[in-house]
């Protein structure tokens, strides 16, 4: 974790820079950017609360801090949300944003309502350098990482949009990994989180990975909230065709890590991520083996119809082929789920997500993978 001097340290670089977007701030930092306006910590639950809870980017509204610190404010901060370049609406409710960002980037973010619930699903990174087989986001490029900052504001422009109360649940499963891009998206989790921020519980805030084995052992000693991975395969030479990144970060080494994460926590367990392929990872044999992978792991295995897109290369398991490979793993004794294909006529499925992406630079696996 970063200490208090190393954030002291990032604020007064970003001050040289320009002025600080708070709205990604975990609560940490917030209070380490008052500190260095020299003001008391305590400032850092006012100013989450302002813009988290009441809505409010507008400095010179916040009431309870004085004109000099307004002021102040005004001068080396900023509170900004960027533009939604399109806002559409599926068949099913299910809601897409494309929002543009600074640099005229352009990411996507989905609402999913359901009778219980309502699922906000936020994008990490401009495109995607994993290169998974069968995701457009993968096969669209990668750009850079977004700023905490940027991830947050999808969350307040989908809050502006909906009904108070509308968002139970925020998974970091849109465009990207999340795990490529570590320090935003805790910062995020934490503002999610946070009794001050959007206090959502912890069982409600869930970061997708592809896998990356040292950022989830890093995972397990800075937050709790649920994890995901995206298995789609139950061995390692399947894998390694869908999921490149499983030739660096293999099943042997993968399974473990993911397993220890939820060792002492009662009550939770990981969601595995498997995307139904026609013919590729949809037989018998495979839901045997994938069985015998998770064998003794609290888990629940999540089932996704694949959803096609241009240039795919594969096609959807038909649905009793679906229900046979969920009927299977049930006999094992694992909790399976099949998805409701939701947002697909808007491309907000899973797995559709592309945006637009300005400077694409082609890498598929980043080198901190």
């Amino acid at each position: 974790m970063r200490s208090a001097a190393a954030d002291h340290e990032a604020f007064h670089a970003a001050r040289r820079e320009g002025p600080v977007e708070l709205l990604g701030l975990d609560r940490p930092r917030m209070a380490a950017f008052f500190e260095s306006l020299g003001e008391k910590r305590f400032r850092a639950r006012q100013m989450m609360q302002w813009l988290h809870q009441r809505h409010v980017y507008d400095f010179t509204e916040m009431t309870d801090l004085s004109k000099a610190l307004r002021q102040r404010l005004q001068e080396r901060a900023r509170a900004t949300l960027p533009e939604v370049a399109a806002d559409q609406q599926a068949s099913d409710g299910t809601r897409k944003w494309v929002i543009r960002l600074a640099d005229g980037n352009c990411v996507e973010t989905v609402y999913i309502p359901e009778p219980k619930r309502g699922t906000l699903c936020v994008s990490s990174q401009v495109g995607c350098p994993m290169g998974c087989t069968f995701c457009a986001t993968g096969d669209a490029g990668f750009a850079r990482n977004l700023s905490a900052a940027e991830i947050v504001a999808q969350v307040h422009i989908a809050r502006r949009h909906l009904a108070e109360g509308a968002i139970t649940n925020v998974v970091f499963m849109g465009m990207g990994e999340p795990l490529l891009n570590f320090d935003p998206v805790i910062s995020t989790a934490r503002v999610l989180t946070d009794d001050y921020g959007f206090v959502l519980s912890k069982r409600r805030v869930t970061i997708s990975t592809s896998g990356i084995v040292r950022a989830v052992e890093r995972l397990r000693g800075l937050t709790d909230v649920s994890l995901a991975v995206s298995l789609h395969a139950p061995n390692n030479e399947l894998r390694n065709q869908l999921v490149p990144l499983n030739r660096k970060h293999p099943l042997e080494r993968l399974i473990p890590a993911c397993h220890a994460y939820i060792e002492g926590k009662p009550h939770r367990r990981i969601t595995w991520e498997y995307t139904m392929l026609d013919g590729v990872n949809d037989q018998d044999q495979h839901a045997r083996e994938l069985a015998q992978l998770l064998r003794g792991i609290p888990s629940k295995v999540n089932l996704i119809p694949f959803n096609p897109y241009p240039g795919a290369r594969y096609g959807r398991s038909p649905d009793q082929r679906v229900r046979r490979f969920a009927d299977l793993l049930l006999e094992k004794g694992l909790t399976a789920t099949i998805r409701e294909t939701r947002g697909d006529d808007i491309d907000g499925a899973c797995g559709q997500l592309v945006g637009e992406i300005q400077d694409p630079r082609g890498s598929r696996v980043a080198a901190s993978a």
